[in-house]
């Protein structure tokens, strides 16, 4: 394992639970609560989860791209994550979960909302990568699947152990437990992928798109 993949699976984990903090404690306070409160206040706190997320790897990235614009890669990671948790709050929301839609309707809409879900992060970061890399478009499939496998990681984790009636700091810290899972996961199966990515580094004309 290189030194960058090294810091790259220590920051990722790092960046991510300190930022999963507040889902998880906004979460659990508003489970129960009205759409109109906890849809908003949940997209917020993905969006700090995703602005430290995104801070921590820019920190490792930038030390090997010099280029990188660590602000604009974290705000991409805020926006990124917020929309994932709009997404992946709206059939549940809406009421979507129990509708009697028809079942291709239901289907195309699961195929389109996993899409937008698993690539958003991907593709947010790609926008500042590609400035940066050439086939930066890969990292967006490597962080699909990473977030794929790692939010079935929170699930094995948290599901099992979640309980009604729990108290909020029993729920809050199953919920990091989990996400200590997920974390490693995702930073262990991007790790070699941000190896390449730095080992793929172009220095661009101004204004340069390399893709």
């Amino acid at each position: 394992m290189s030194p960058l993949v090294r810091r790259w699976v220590a920051w990722t984990i790092a960046g991510e639970m300190a930022g999963f903090g507040a889902p998880a404690v906004v979460g659990v306070l508003t489970a129960g609560s009205p759409t109109r409160v906890a849809l908003p206040a949940l997209v917020s706190a993905g969006a700090v989860e995703g602005l430290l997320l995104g801070a921590a790897q820019a920190h490792v990235l930038s030390s090997a791209l010099p280029g990188l614009d660590v602000r604009r890669f974290a705000l991409l990671t805020a926006g990124a994550a917020s929309l994932a948790y709009l997404v992946g709050m709206l059939p549940s929301s809406t009421g979507w979960a129990g509708t009697d839609a028809p079942t291709a309707l239901l289907v195309a809409a699961a195929v389109v909302g996993g899409i937008v879900l698993l690539g958003s992060l991907g593709t947010a970061q790609w926008l500042e990568l590609r400035r940066h890399v050439t086939r930066g478009w890969t990292w967006i499939l490597t962080t699909a699947g990473a977030w794929l496998v790692g939010l079935a990681v929170f699930m094995l984790v948290a599901t099992p152990l979640w309980r009604p009636g729990q108290g909020v700091a029993l729920a809050v810290l199953v919920g990091l437990v989990a996400a200590l899972g997920m974390a490693t996961t995702v930073a262990v199966l991007t790790g070699r992928a941000a190896q390449r990515l730095v080992d793929r580094a172009v220095v661009p004309r101004p204004g340069a798109r390399l893709g």
